[in-house]
This record gives structure tokens, sequence and C-alpha cells, in this order.
């Protein structure tokens, strides 16, 4: 048995899409090990097709060569290929360091010394999950869809422990890691016209603008947004009647589990990073043809609105959302 390891992602959303990829190779008999930073981690312990997750210990920016260097040489001998996910060099450089025979990724930044087996980059965008799966050397990637899973116990106990039940609450969340420009305004008036009790996910950033949407519906919202584990954010969101989300990376979780949502996309595009479920419906201003004047500018894929104006978004009212729940 071949023993493969995966360089993950450093994106929730991105690492949920490299799931069929991961499913593929294990069906064809590789032990697959992956490679992630800490807050990446959790996503591949989702994944029963993964043997063993190993936490990076990298920062966001910089080379770290002297950690790369250290880590490369402890995984001297142990794999026999590796899948190098992101574009970047620095992703490259660890099993180039470690001496894995097999290296396949996509060609980036400078690194066609680092890489045995490359790929080209599509000219334009493509959906992601195919261009994971493509490092597979398989075909029929297009029809992939990502899924994972939990043990039944452990989303059963996060509930309890929060005094919910299985389809009794709907999941918010309302953060975007990437900028304001994937983050819908409207969640406050939208808690204020439902009904049933409301959980807010996130990270710490998020926090701000959970607690105002909290204040819209004191006695029904329970804000968990940075006061959750990631596994525990993914058995609240597991556990929904319904999510509703921008495009990030708890939108895909949804989708993995196929947990009927809504999904807000703004300055990204759904042809680029869907969520994979017969059970998401996608609200993007950009295909409504009823929608005027068009949005010639979308999607721009800009952290803010470079035209100030961020109609994509603030133009979706809460009674549409609320009309799809």
């Amino acid at each position: 048995m071949p023993n493969a390891l995966i360089i993950a992602p450093q994106w929730i959303g991105d690492a949920v899409m490299t799931e069929p990829l991961l499913r593929r190779l294990h069906a064809r008999g590789e032990r697959l090990t992956v490679g992630a930073l800490p807050w990446v981690a959790p996503v591949y312990r989702a994944m029963p097709q993964v043997h063993e997750v190993v936490e990076f210990p990298f920062q966001h920016g910089g080379l770290q060569l002297k950690a790369r260097r250290s880590l490369g040489k402890q995984l001297q001998g142990r794999f026999d290929a590796a899948y190098v996910l992101p574009n970047s060099l620095k992703s490259a450089l660890l099993p180039f360091l470690a001496d894995i025979p097999k290296r396949i990724g996509y060609l980036g930044e400078a690194r066609v010394g680092l890489l045995t087996h490359r790929l080209k980059n599509p000219k334009a965008k493509p959906p992601m999950v195919a261009f994971y799966s493509a490092l597979s050397g398989e075909p029929g990637i297009e029809a992939d869809r990502p899924a994972l899973r939990l043990p039944a116990p452990n989303v059963d106990a996060v509930l309890q422990a929060h005094g919910l039940a299985a389809g009794g609450y709907v999941v918010f969340a309302p953060g975007a890691e990437f900028g304001p420009a994937k983050r819908w305004p409207h969640y406050g008036e939208l808690a204020a016209s439902l009904q049933q009790t409301i959980v807010l996910l996130g990270s710490g950033k998020d926090v701000p603008f959970c607690e105002e949407i909290a204040a819209r519906a004191p006695d029904r919202v329970l804000q968990l947004a940075g006061k959750t584990a990631l596994l525990d954010a993914f058995a609240l969101a597991a556990g929904a009647r319904h999510v509703v989300s921008n495009d990030s990376g708890l939108m895909h979780v949804a989708a993995a589990f196929g947990v009927p949502q809504v999904a807000l996309f703004g300055s990204s595009s759904p042809l680029h990073t869907p969520p994979l479920s017969d059970r998401a419906q996608v609200v993007w201003l950009k295909q409504d043809p009823a929608y005027q004047p068009p949005l010639d500018c979308a999607p721009c894929f800009e952290r803010v609105c470079p035209l100030g104006h961020f109609r994509c978004l603030t133009d979706v009212s809460a009674e549409r959302v609320l009309a799809l729940l």
C-alpha cells in the first residue's frame, strides 16, 4: 500500500472541497496522511479516508525554511508520493525537502524543480472541486461532490450541551474570512423575522457582527461565534434544520453534510466555489435576469467592493431569503 502525503490548503472551505480527491486516492489503495495548518486540521478529522493528520507548525507568510527543513528531515522515507494542493512555492518545499520521490501539483510560483509531476493551471477559474480532483489523474471528476462524516454520538452530545434538538434550529454563518465583499448585511433583519431558534457560528473575528444580529432577536438567538471548537461547529451545522451563509467555509461544510441551506454570493462566483448539494439554494444577483441594472461588475473576486456600492449583497433582501427558507 503506497503512503501519500497531502499538503492541505489553508482555508476551511478549500479543505472541504479536497475531500473527493482524497476519496479517490483512498479508493485506489493509497494510505493518506494530511499535513495541515492547525485551524484546518479538524476538517480532515471528519474524513474517514484519512489515516493520519499532521499539524504543521507554520504561520502565515514567509518561507520559514528552517522549520520546513527540520520537518522534512523527520518525514524522510515515510512517503511514496505527495499531492501539493496549494499553488504556492512554500507548499511545495516540504515534499521536496522530505525527498518524496513523486510530487504532484499544479505549476505555481517558481516551483518547476520542486514537483516531479506538474499540471498546467487553467486560464479561467474552474470549479474548485474538479480542480483538486484532477490531481488524481482520473476521469469523471466533474461529478465529484464533497462529503463529511461525524459520529452520531458526537453530534448528539454537542447539541445536548447547548440545549438543542436536531432539526429544531437554524444556523447563521454570517462571517467571511476573505472580506466584506462576501458578507451579506441583512442577517439581523432575517433573525427578527424568523420564529425558530437561531444559532450563530463563526470565528472570533465575527463576534461584533454576530452580537449585532443577536440584539435583533435576543430571546431566540444563541451566539456561539468564537466560542466553539471547529468540529463542534461542524456538529451544530450538521444538526440544523437550515443553514444560511455567505460563500464561506461553513457553506461548504453544510453542503458536505447535506443540510438544507441558502448560500449568498456577492463578489465571488457559484460557478467557481458552489455548495455542491441538491439541498442548497444559491442567491446571486448576477444570475437574476429580473435584477436591474445588471451586475456587470460581478464577479470581481475582490475583498472590498471596488465601486463602493456592494449592490451584489446589499440588494438581496431579507424577505427573499425568508421566502427560500
